[in-house]
């Protein structure tokens, strides 16, 4: 078994040690993390371990004659600089098990705290507290019927804030969520203000008659949409 680690895998071993998931089990063959989320680095490193040299599948491995030498490689490429895994050594290093541990707590508690009062402004519905990950997703009410999780995310984008809204996969494309991640430097007062924002569009959101937005008004595409046409020229 894989265990896709992404976030996780630096949450579970600082905030809940208890829990068996990793190579305490022994059907887990290799587990991967990324550096760059909860590993506190800058984009992009990611970590990958297997539980020994038999666990590595002989077809992920490269054999080149490098300088003279035969040299097995399993990398994705095969030069790149190495800011971001010295980054990552240093934290290791820098913070250790109790800063890790510090760090992540302080963001879950954030997300959980920010979560219940997100919860208790009237309008919003709760899929998860943040009380595992230090993220958590909400919806709307059902009987909010003239403004959308869209609506939502463009409002508090005009403050500043990068809240994406987005419909599950298919088959539940019929529930849209609106998303907040909890990471280091997010503080309880970063919490508050985003708090008071949307405190403050739920007045101006509850007077329209119907939705402005939908999944197609979607801002955050990440570059994987069709190309913006461009007027050609005309003639001069």
């Amino acid at each position: 078994v894989h265990v896709d680690g992404a976030s996780g895998a630096m949450i579970a071993p600082f905030c809940d040690p208890d829990l068996v998931w990793d190579f305490r089990l022994p059907r887990v063959a290799s587990i991967n993390t990324s550096g760059h989320k909860y590993g506190l680095v800058y984009p992009g490193v990611g970590w990958i371990l297997w539980r020994d040299a038999a666990a590595l599948p002989e077809d992920l491995v490269f054999r080149v004659n490098y300088l003279g030498g035969n040299m097995p490689t399993f990398a994705l490429n095969f030069s790149r600089p190495g800011a971001q895994v010295i980054a990552q050594y240093y934290n290791f290093l820098r913070l250790g098990f109790g800063g890790y541990q510090r760090v992540q707590h302080t963001c879950r508690e954030v997300a959980t705290t920010l979560a219940d009062k997100i919860s208790k402004l009237g309008p919003f519905r709760l899929l998860t507290r943040g009380d595992e990950l230090p993220v958590f997703a909400f919806t709307l009410h059902e009987q909010v019927s003239g403004y959308s999780v869209f609506d939502v995310s463009a409002a508090l984008r005009e403050h500043g804030w990068l809240v994406p809204a987005y419909t599950f996969p298919e088959h539940r494309t019929d529930l849209a969520v609106l998303r907040i991640v909890v990471r280091n430097g997010f503080t309880h007062d970063l919490a508050d203000l985003l708090l008071a924002d949307l405190r403050a569009e739920l007045p101006r959101l509850g007077r329209q008659p119907n939705p402005q937005r939908g999944t197609e008004s979607s801002s955050f595409s990440h570059g994987a949409g069709p190309p913006t046409p461009h007027p050609k020229p005309g003639p001069s």
